[in-house]
């Protein structure tokens, strides 16, 4: 499933026009977006979190030049499946 399958799924379900689908899915990203970009975490209960952990710097090896290349330290988003989900899949 991607973005447009999303947008008229929503859209279906909640008799919405895809205009205002797809609205409310930016809507919906968006506030995910600015609240990991403050560094705290999005939970939605039964669901799954969102989140944001922290890279530290390091060295690695360039495998076609063998050369060492240092890469910095850097923030990344995370997402942590909830109960409900991961026993929906696995069903």
């Amino acid at each position: 499933m991607n973005k447009s399958d999303l947008v008229a799924k929503i859209a279906e379900k909640m008799e919405l026009s895809l205009a205002k689908s797809e609205e409310v899915l930016a809507v919906l990203l968006e506030g995910i977006a600015k609240t990991l970009k403050k560094g705290e975490t999005v939970t939605l209960v039964g669901f799954g979190r969102f989140g944001v952990k922290s890279r530290a710097a390091r060295k690695v090896r360039n495998p076609r030049t063998g050369k060492e290349m240092q890469v910095k330290a850097k923030k990344v988003p995370f997402f942590k499946a909830g109960k409900e989900l991961k026993e929906t899949v696995d069903a």
